[in-house]
């Protein structure tokens, strides 16, 4: 997706259309995108969620520890928690989000659409039957791509199924290029196509590493990071799709190597007492952090010199990609995550490595560590390419397929 492409959404809506998004939870990188939605001069939002997740919930979630997010969710754009009818309500199992509710709403509101996001819930297939029952246009997000495993009897079972729902479907709202095939290979008609990023607060990111870069040395003597040593960053839930050792590996690899390289982890999880203890006991130059909230997220992108992300294939995107990005850093993505087809380009904002192999990326982390100033440029191209991801850019994604299935014609 390119700026060039961004159709005015002056140009394109005639009237207000009124818009119904249905989410399982608030999610932190959502809020800012439902504001500006909101805030759309031709869309009338509504965002039910099924679920409030508790801090409990969020630590059950991997995040290790107890707590809430630092930044609204909730304000500045119509919302509605639905009444979650389920017996033990979760964001985690297909049942733990029964919202009968939905059904009552999409039957009185005369939505001109519905959004789902995504469908792994009783709630979004709820939500689904209701608007082909009423004729009301569907339309549904995801990150889903073909490189997540699954056992052979699961993709045949699943198969069928998805090539009756996915074409029924007025449009298919994918994130980038690898959910896009995704709903290509189940069917999906490629006019009704509509790639709608993953985006973040844009704003709050690229004020946020402003601030603080005028203070990146103080940041780094703060958390006894060596300052002639490059910073590599691992942000994000120490658990087992994440690939925490492959990162603490890594460092070795390049440190054991002779490179003057630092490894800075930021996170909690289930297996930070295994990385902790794989360091400690190897003299490995790696921090720990604990978990950073949004507000505080952002020093991290601003001290390190690359951001490492070594996710296995479940790693649909990788949004933190995004904000290392937007906050101006390189990235050295795994080739299993979703992200890395859209946004990793090899020299130019980041490398990509094959998922679990740490000697190649500590060769990597050898390389950039002997030429920095690539790492600074490198950073620079990424923080361009976010205006492909911007807010804004999601904003007018939404109103091009709003236009389409509210008209009943593609653009």
């Amino acid at each position: 997706m390119h700026e060039a492409t961004l159709i005015p959404a002056s140009k394109v809506l005639k009237k207000v259309k009124r818009l119904a998004f249905l989410s399982t939870h608030p999610i932190q990188y959502q809020s800012r995108w439902f504001q500006s939605l909101a805030n759309h001069p031709k869309i009338d939002l509504c965002v039910f969620f099924c679920h409030q997740a508790t801090p409990a919930e969020q630590a059950a979630a991997g995040f290790g520890v107890e707590f809430d997010w630092d930044v609204s969710l909730l304000d500045g754009y119509p919302h509605r928690f639905l009444r979650n009818l389920a017996h033990k309500p979760s964001i985690h199992t297909f049942g733990g989000m029964d919202t009968p509710e939905i059904k009552e709403i999409i039957n009185e509101k005369s939505f001109d659409a519905v959004i789902i996001n995504g469908w792994n819930y009783k709630s979004a297939w709820q939500a689904m039957r209701t608007c082909w029952r009423t004729k009301t246009p569907v339309m549904v997000r995801s990150d889903s791509h073909l490189r997540t495993e699954r056992s052979v009897a699961r993709r045949a079972a699943k198969d069928p199924f998805y090539r009756w729902f996915i074409p029924r479907l007025n449009a298919c709202l994918p994130v980038g290029s690898l959910s896009r095939d995704y709903f290509l290979h189940y069917g999906a008609r490629a006019e009704r196509l509509f790639i709608v990023p993953h985006t973040l607060d844009d704003a709050h990111f690229t004020k946020e590493s402003a601030r603080w870069l005028p203070q990146r040395d103080e940041l780094r003597a703060e958390w006894k990071i060596d300052r002639e040593a490059v910073m590599f960053l691992f942000a994000g839930k120490f658990i087992e799709k994440k690939r925490p050792l492959d990162f603490i590996k890594a460092v070795d690899h390049a440190a054991q190597n002779g490179a003057r390289v630092w490894g800075v982890m930021a996170g909690d999880g289930p297996l930070r007492a295994e990385c902790e203890h794989f360091a400690r006991s190897r003299n490995i130059p790696v921090t720990f952090l604990g978990f950073l909230n949004q507000s505080e997220i952002a020093r991290a992108y601003v001290a390190a010199d690359a951001l490492v992300l070594p996710s296995d294939n479940r790693e649909t995107w990788g949004l933190v990609v995004n904000e290392a990005m937007v906050c101006g850093r390189a990235c050295l993505v795994s080739d299993a995550v979703g992200c890395a087809p859209d946004l990793i380009v090899s020299g130019e904002t980041g490398e990509s490595f094959p998922m679990g192999d740490y000697e190649s990326l500590g060769r990597l982390m050898i390389r950039y560590s002997q030429a920095p100033g690539d790492l600074w440029e490198m950073g620079a191209n990424a923080k361009r390419q976010m205006i492909s991801y911007s807010v804004a850019a999601a904003v007018e994604a939404v109103v091009r397929a709003l236009d389409s299935v509210s008209n009943g014609k593609r653009l």
